[in-house]
């Protein structure tokens, strides 16, 4: 499939398509995306037609129904769907998250030691955080790598969130003797 282009619009309502899909393993009601992405139902009804037309979103009729992602709306928002996805913890004001994931780690300016940034993309919804919330991400399951930060910002659109790091630590292995 060839990659679509989705207005910043399309992308935070098939993002919160997705996340809610998760959290519920059901239908997803448009109303319940509106709440999410602070919008109209009339709104969201009209762009799940449009995603509808580029085979992101799948219609689920009765009263039950509403929307479900298709596998496209994962290819469209660069959403890896692995079987097995290490668990990577997540930590907001020092609780852990429940149904959030840590899907990628970009550090964006390690170079600048006193402005050091990290960009969170999640996988799992990101309404509830604010600037100012203190962040810890990790152990990853590799490299054990563990940051702490503060939220700066947040990025709906690529369910992202932009942290000041406050501290980063990856315990170095023993050499072996």
């Amino acid at each position: 499939m060839s990659s679509i282009e989705l207005t910043p619009s399309q992308k935070a309502i098939l993002q919160e398509l997705v996340n809610l899909y998760r959290e519920s393993e059901t239908a997803v009601k448009g109303e319940d995306i509106a709440d999410r992405v602070d919008r109209n139902p009339g709104t969201i009804r009209n762009q799940m037609q449009s995603l509808k037309a580029l085979q992101l979103v799948e219609g689920v009729p009765g009263p039950k129904g509403g929307y479900k992602p298709t596998a496209g709306a994962y290819e469209a928002l660069q959403i890896e769907e692995m079987d097995q996805a290490a668990d990577v913890p997540f930590f907001h004001d020092e609780e852990p998250v429940e149904g959030a994931n840590v899907q990628e780690i970009d550090l964006t300016s390690v170079h600048h030691p006193e402005l050091c940034r990290a960009e969170i993309r999640m996988q799992g919804s990101i309404s509830e955080f604010h600037e100012g919330d203190a962040i810890q991400v990790g152990p990853t399951p590799l490299s054990k790598l563990v940051i702490r930060g503060t939220l700066e910002g947040k990025d709906d659109t690529n369910n992202t969130l932009i942290i000041t790091i406050d501290d980063m630590r990856a315990p170095a292995e023993e050499p072996a003797h």
